[in-house]
């Protein structure tokens, strides 16, 4: 089983000065190894690459096996990477990665997905009172902690002119929100898709604020320095895998509906409409691709919520395969 980290607040918040590097070129892995590969349940291209078996069979010529440790949160699977008890993460919110830096962890960033700002959103009972962002001052509001829904909350409180102490969080993850939420324990309710859409059509709740114009809600991918330094053939595999499976996913939305559906127990039409507000359009990362990063990180460290200031931009970037 896969411990985490102590608290984040435990745990040095400096890090040291990072550059960007590419990977060696791809050669043949010197002998068999297992492929620690964290996710969530939300991790769609993951999920879809650990039920069809498409990226066993591609990693199997490399003697690399893999094994799949799932997460209910980002924070805690990114705490397992930086442990060492994983070698790479599935997609995390634009902010896990923040708290990752500011804790001093050693990660590498290897890929992005398209920015998605209408895949999370704030949501409200359909009957509640509260119907301005304004409105949620003294509110109780369900969020996971350092995920995407957390820097919406916080963005979308800063547009109406509050800051994080004017309302009270309840910090859940996506399973124990809803349970809060459906049963009238908090007044709000701030998460991403698939459990946005799914708890939007089946409960009635009405969208109060999405991420348009606020927060853009991009996805990192990212890797322990062994993986990315020691395994440059797996990660371009990796890497070119994860990137068919979002084009397979955007041009066959129904067939990737109905796969998905089982595996996340939600009606097909309902994950159809989940993954129409994703870009799934997998990418390398850029250092001007991190802008709206230093964005999170200056907004998380003036409410307190990360110990101090941080340069989001010097960290480690897989740039792909030397060529």
């Amino acid at each position: 089983m896969i411990r985490t980290l102590a608290p984040w607040a435990r745990i040095l918040s400096a890090i040291a000065g990072l550059s960007l590097f590419a990977c060696a070129p791809a050669v043949a892995e010197s002998a068999p190894w297992t492929l620690n590969f964290g996710y969530q349940k939300s991790s769609t291209l993951s999920v879809i690459l650990k039920t069809n078996g498409e990226l066993e069979k591609a990693l199997a010529p490399l003697g690399v096996e893999i094994k799949w440790h799932e997460f209910t949160s980002g924070l805690p699977l990114i705490e397992a990477l930086n442990l060492g008890h994983l070698d790479f993460s599935a997609d995390v919110a634009d902010t896990v990665p923040i708290f990752a830096q500011a804790a001093g962890a050693k990660l590498v960033y290897v890929a992005d997905e398209a920015a998605s700002p209408s895949a999370q959103a704030i949501l409200v009972p359909a009957g509640s009172e509260i119907k301005t962002l304004a409105d949620l001052r003294g509110r109780k509001i369900a969020v996971t902690k350092a995920a995407g829904s957390h820097f919406l909350l916080l963005a979308a409180l800063k547009k109406a002119g509050l800051t994080f102490k004017d309302i009270s969080p309840a910090y859940l993850a996506p399973g124990d929100g809803r349970a809060a939420f459906i049963g009238g324990k908090v007044d709000a309710w701030v998460v991403w898709d698939p459990f946005l859409t799914s708890a939007r059509l089946q409960s009635g709740a009405r969208i109060l604020s999405d991420g348009a114009g606020i927060a853009s809600y991009k996805r990192y991918y990212l890797a322990s320095q062994n993986f990315v330094e020691n395994h440059g053939a797996a990660l371009e595999i990796l890497f070119a895998k994860l990137r068919e499976t979002g084009l397979w996913v955007k041009s066959h939305p129904a067939e990737a509906a109905a796969l998905l559906s089982g595996i996340w127990s939600i009606d097909a039409a309902t994950v159809e409409e989940a993954n129409s507000h994703r870009g799934y359009a997998v990418g390398l990362v850029t250092r001007e691709g991190l802008t709206e990063q230093q964005v999170i990180a200056d907004a998380f460290a003036g409410e307190g919520l990360i110990p101090a200031k941080l340069d989001a931009s010097n960290v480690k970037i897989w740039g792909g395969a030397a060529k």
